[in-house]
């Protein structure tokens, strides 16, 4: 479908592709990948000839249409989210204006009858053009699109200029989707969806029926998407089928080979000049020196990209806090009419390690700097545990780094004495090489300052970390750095991120933030989004009540031989007596089988208060020995302990919304009884 031939690209000294080429046929779906810098971004813009190549030539057929969406730069104004949105289908809109047109001119007795039949013959031609490409589904297609991207129906209405900027890159991405064109070109779509933005994405683009190319530093979503993967590296394309992960284990055994065969390479090489040497002035073996040296002319050095070494970085110790870390009670917060939180209630404890998700808006920022003390709540009370150590890691924390300090400076400046020896490893595992560490902090770009503020952040100690949108700017290699650093920390962790992988690796727990409370779950995201699908517990036992419910009044058996009262002016009938009777006897049976099942039901609720209890003690006790001095530093040993520790938590909270459950319909029926 379309074609790189021997394409070439450099600017100035530095070459970024030379004589590829490449071909990506009809369906595709392919992750371009590569090192910062390597030239992902300048190869999607020659694509969609937004720039030039210096040498060779893109491939298309004429046909061919081709959508790109930058990582950022785009607005809209003019017009309101939906109808700049609509604009995507410009062509059937402009049918659909003709058409209404000649329908009031076909309602106009005046038209002749030759040129009448001529319009009848346009309309037949429109409508026919109109269903062939499913124009009465824009409404619907705008409106899905529109809201899988996390629009709302008001935000539809609302001018587009009004939206700050990650939402005109949502509107750019809308327009884009729907115009389907034949290469798809998305330069980290990611960037600026929440992760129920993300979800959506990533099944949209698993149907889409044309190609797809796209960068993205989010491993989740390359692995959920991309049918084979683009390695841009030492001026060339390497295609490797499948997977983000099937890529990175399949790279990884290249580069081994390739590293190999330089060494090898190397030896030879060495060999053959050590004999030349040896022995280029005997005239014995002129012959043999002179073939050699034929022989280094003609060897192509073997070039392997230099390999980055992976840190494994721990955080400085602090002491440890005390079991509740931060506890906010009935807290609200609003910003004019618009109210963000309202009776809002939560509670940390040491070791948790939380997400907040929700849609973007949504209050996950608020909350965050309201937990960090950063913001006052309107009312309601914010109160901090003992010994709580915390560092807040805001989504403008880069623009808070004084720009007179130098990279190394800045880490420098706060940090412990026995880590400033670890500095320049942490800045080789954040992209700052070389020279890069004396540049100042005020000259560096908005993606290096955030890996410098992130930086600085690993090298504080603390014992409690808030951080919110951590990810942004960072590659995946930097991801990993910081993934294994927080995978490995001992304090309470909370954070905000988009980056789904990244979330489903730490978080034990999820805040779901919306609709102005914050609600927990316990358990992995995985386990969320199940519960969010299964909203009632699977096989759970019939609903029991912790308090019995006042029995009803009995009927007393009247003494055999005792005379009934009669009203008077009625008679004793026999067949109203009978009935009497068998209605009490169905009341006792009814009476009894109350009473077992409320004695069954108690006993239920106590087993499960017990089980609750038993689960309890096995978590404090778990916990104890994950504060211990030294507990994180066996990886290996440490594991088992806190997948036990996460599983006993998960548990108890679904024993405990069972409990809930029971309990309230305990409460429920007495209130009917009592009626």
């Amino acid at each position: 479908m379309i074609q790189l031939s021997a394409l070439s690209k450099s600017y100035g000294d530095r070459a970024l592709f030379e004589n590829v080429t490449w071909q990506i046929s009809d369906g595709d779906c392919v992750g371009l990948c590569g090192p910062n810098g390597a030239g992902k971004t300048t190869l999607l813009k020659i694509m969609a000839g937004l720039e030039d190549p210096d040498a060779g030539g893109v491939l298309k057929p004429s046909a061919l249409t081709i959508g790109y969406l930058p990582q950022d730069g785009l607005a809209h104004s003019g017009r309101t989210v939906y109808d700049e949105v609509a604009t995507a289908f410009q062509r059937l809109l402009d049918v659909r204006t003709e058409m209404h047109a000649l329908e009031t001119r076909l309602g106009d007795a005046s038209v002749a009858e030759g040129e009448h039949e001529a319009m009848l013959v346009r309309y037949a031609e429109l409508t026919e053009e109109f269903r062939h490409r499913d124009g009465y589904a824009i409404d619907l297609k705008i409106a899905t699109v529109l809201r899988g991207l996390g629009f709302s129906q008001a935000d539809a209405e609302r001018p587009a200029e009004t939206f700050s900027g990650g939402w005109q890159m949502r509107i750019a991405l809308a327009k884009l989707l729907l115009q389907q064109p034949g290469l798809l070109l998305l330069d980290e779509p990611t960037n600026h969806l929440d992760l129920d933005a993300r979800n959506w994405l990533e099944g949209y683009l698993s149907q889409y029926p044309h190609a797809v190319i796209l960068v993205s530093h989010d491993r989740f979503f390359l692995d959920a998407v991309v049918t084979r993967i683009a390695d841009l590296s030492l001026r060339t394309i390497t295609d490797y089928p499948g997977n983000y992960s099937h890529y990175v284990a399949e790279r990884d055994a290249r580069l081994e080979q390739l590293r190999q065969a330089k060494k090898d390479q190397d030896e030879e090489v060495a060999r053959i000049k050590l004999f030349v040497d040896r022995f280029r002035y005997q005239a014995t073996k002129a012959a043999q020196v002179q073939s050699r040296i034929k022989l280094l002319d003609k060897v192509v050095p073997i070039e392997v990209p230099p390999e980055r070494k992976r840190i494994h970085f721990t955080f400085p110790p602090c002491a440890k806090s005390g079991r509740t870390v931060l506890e906010l009670k009935h807290v609200r917060k609003a910003y004019g009419d618009l109210v963000v939180f309202q009776d809002l209630t939560l509670h940390i404890e040491r070791g948790d390690r939380i997400a907040l998700v929700g849609p973007n808006g949504a209050g996950k920022s608020t909350l965050m700097r309201m937990l960090s003390g950063a913001e006052a709540p309107d009312s309601g009370t914010r109160q901090e545990g003992h010994q709580v150590v915390m560092e807040y890691f805001a989504q403008d924390e880069a623009t808070r780094l004084d720009p007179a300090l130098t990279v190394h400076d800045t880490l420098q400046d706060g940090s412990p004495v026995h880590m400033v020896p670890m500095i320049r490893n942490i800045l080789g595992g954040f992209l700052f090489t070389g020279d890069d560490v004396y540049k100042r902090a005020g000259v560096l770009s908005g993606g290096e300052r955030t890996r410098l503020a992130v930086a600085r952040m690993l090298l504080r100690p603390s014992n409690t970390l808030l951080l919110d949108e951590p990810t942004n700017h960072l590659d995946l290699d930097s991801k990993d750095v910081l993934l294994d650093a927080l995978a490995d920390y001992g304090g309470t962790l909370m954070f905000v991120s988009h980056d789904r992988y990244f979330v489903e690796r730490l978080a034990t727990k999820i805040v779901e933030v919306g609709n102005g409370q914050a609600v927990m779950f316990p358990g992995t995201y995985p386990e969320f989004l199940w519960r969010k699908e299964h909203p009632e517990p699977v096989a759970a036992p019939p609903p029991q009540r912790s308090h019995p419910a006042p029995a009803r009044p009995k009927v007393q058996a009247r003494p055999a031989g005792t005379a009934q009262p009669v009203s008077k002016g009625t008679a004793l009938a026999p067949a109203k007596t009978a009935t009497d009777h068998d209605a009490r006897k169905r009341e006792r049976a009814e009476q009894t089988r109350r009473d077992r099942e409320l004695q069954a039901r108690k006993s239920r609720l106590a087993d499960l208060e017990g089980r609750i209890a038993d689960r309890e003690r096995a978590i404090a006790e778990l916990e104890a020995t994950m504060a211990a001095p030294g507990f994180y530093e066996q990886r290996d040993a440490a594991q088992p302990v806190i997948d036990r520790h996460q599983a006993l938590m998960w548990e108890v909270g679904e024993l405990m919304h069972q409990w809930e459950s029971l309990s309230e319909l305990l409460e429920s029926e007495r209130g009917q009884t009592v009626k």
